[in-house]
């Protein structure tokens, strides 16, 4: 199984632009059964609000909270533009070390880690459980910094409010559907098959690509396991009506194919 197929890296996998197929054994047998993966490639093209005007002024927040690798590549996409690097790595970032950096995940920790800040909280998963261990170690009067995408989730936001942790949210990405998303899924049907599984990774991802997904399966869609990165995902695709077969413990690849191998065996998840 190749880890670059698997975790779609837009500069090493060729197939980054339609749905990678993962083929995943059965433990009694040989046999393979396809799984479709829907999720966006790693593109340096977002679009939102400028936060350098934000970050250069670290004296005014008590720590960041990035819950999304988009949300550093946006973050760094606007340090190498501006050519505020030298400014970020003579100053900012030492001062920025001094305070708390909240993530949520491994993928976005290592990015957080590539621009010289040191993450805490990756271990947590997901954002309700990152806000629970923010809530439980947070003390400053000052707001947490956090820049995200135009399609945010409340869940965090409304939990620091609720404990009484400020919090300033701030656009630096916006989410759009991927222009060629149809093309992807007809190429992919056309050739593949209807899928055993389909993971999603993102409500927005469900959205912009389920109404392709009906239509292209019929009445099979009923023999789809339909797979979520976590709980906020799980959460989508119930509110569309749709049966979770399976939600990955952890974002991390591994997690997620232990889910999916779950998921297709007899019993499920």
């Amino acid at each position: 199984m190749p880890a670059e197929c698997f975790t779609c890296p837009a500069s090493r996998c060729a197939k980054r632009r339609r749905g990678c197929s993962l083929r995943v054994p059965y433990k009694d047998g040989p046999a393979t059964m396809k799984v479709l993966l829907l999720k966006d490639p790693k593109e340096d093209d977002d679009r939102g609000q400028d936060p350098y005007i934000r970050l250069s002024h670290p004296e005014g927040y008590g720590g960041l909270i990035f819950t999304s690798p988009r949300a550093v590549e946006a973050v760094k996409l606007c340090l190498e533009k501006a050519n505020k690097t030298e400014a970020w790595e003579t100053s900012l970032k030492e001062k920025w070390n001094s305070k708390s950096v909240y993530v949520v995940g491994n993928a976005t920790a290592s990015l957080v880690s590539k621009i010289g800040l040191d993450p805490e909280g990756e271990n947590c998963g997901n954002a309700e459980k990152l806000a629970e261990y923010i809530c439980s170690r947070e003390s400053s009067a000052l707001p947490l910094l956090f820049p995200c995408g135009n399609l945010k989730r409340e869940t965090l936001p409304r939990m620091l409010k609720d404990k009484g942790v400020p919090m300033e949210s701030i656009t630096v990405y916006q989410t759009i559907p991927h222009p060629g998303i149809q093309g992807n899924l007809n190429s992919y049907y056309s050739q593949q098959g209807i899928p055993a599984s389909i993971t999603f990774f993102s409500p927005s991802g469900l959205s912009y690509s389920l109404k392709h997904i009906q239509e292209l399966s019929g009445d099979s869609i009923d023999q789809i396991k339909f797979v979520a990165i976590g709980p906020t995902t799980a959460r989508a695709l119930a509110a569309q009506g749709l049966p979770v077969s399976c939600t990955a413990e952890s974002p991390t690849p591994r997690a997620l194919a232990a889910g999916i191998r779950t998921a297709l065996q007899p019993h499920g998840c």
